[in-house]
């Protein structure tokens, strides 16, 4: 395993991120951790799952009877490192737990039914960790707003593209998981630092809160039923949404020098 985990990444860091044979076209990312007992660090690659800024990886062990050891290794120092395509970058890892753990598990197991077959092979609860980067990825926040609002409009294309029923359901439950986790460490945690920092924007902030009501509001209705027509109005609220708040928020954002919420 070892010989085969080496190939593996070797392949990954001469390509940017591409491997072929049995991980071809799978979305992988290489973690590195540091070792429980030895303090040595330890590469592994690890199929991922995106959920809004965090990246998801699964303990699953291909169904093994016991937890890989890289998941003891998070669980004793959750400092991590993260290649994700030609990107690299500090994350803190963090096991999920009880009904969110679950959701994400199965929204993996939709994806790729193999995951499904690892948990039904196994009597232990497969864990699912929540890599967050961490915030020297973030210096300049407004650049890394935009590209949290760019990877949303992309998942909604993915839905907006169409395909079998059970398809489009499965990209709209993604995409809503995706915007609420967004929004809601927007409402909790970073507006009300902005709003003590700037209270010149109280005005452009209370609109966006009250925008992520009504983009919740039609979130629900989609995730009730995954139809074409609720897509639509999705978009169209949220493109003005993200524009608004690109257009008030980012130039303040990036003239932070610390972020106090990260």
């Amino acid at each position: 395993m070892a010989d085969f985990n080496e190939r593996v990444i070797e392949e990954f860091r001469a390509n940017g991120g591409k491997v072929g044979g049995m991980f071809e076209g799978a979305p992988l990312l290489l973690l590195t951790t540091t070792g429980a007992r030895t303090g040595r660090r330890h590469t592994n690659p690890a199929v991922y799952l995106r959920d809004g800024e965090r990246v998801l990886v699964f303990a699953s062990n291909a169904g093994a009877a016991h937890h890989p050891a890289w998941y003891h290794n998070v669980l004793a120092d959750p400092r991590v490192l993260v290649e994700l395509g030609e990107e690299r970058f500090a994350a803190r890892a963090m096991p999920l737990e009880g009904e969110e753990r679950d959701r994400l598990y199965a929204r993996q197991a939709a994806i790729d039914p193999a995951f499904a077959a690892y948990q039904e092979k196994t009597d232990r609860v497969i864990p699912v960790i929540a890599l967050h980067p961490e915030a020297e990825r973030l210096r300049a926040f407004g650049d890394e707003l935009v590209r949290i609002h760019a990877y949303l409009r992309g998942e909604l294309a993915k839905a907006r593209e169409g395909g079998p029923a059970g398809d489009l359901r499965t990209h709209c439950l993604a995409f809503c998981d995706a915007l609420a986790f967004h929004h809601n460490g927007e409402d909790r945690v970073a507006f009300p630092h902005l709003e003590r920092l700037f209270p010149e924007l109280k005005e452009p902030l209370d609109r966006l809160r009250a925008e992520h009501v009504v983009i919740a509001r039609l979130a629900g209705e989609l995730r009730e039923a995954a139809d074409p027509g609720t897509l639509d109005r999705v978009a169209a609220e949220l493109e003005s949404h993200f524009a608004h708040e690109e257009e008030r928020l980012v130039p303040v954002l990036n003239a932070l020098e610390s972020v106090p919420w990260a």
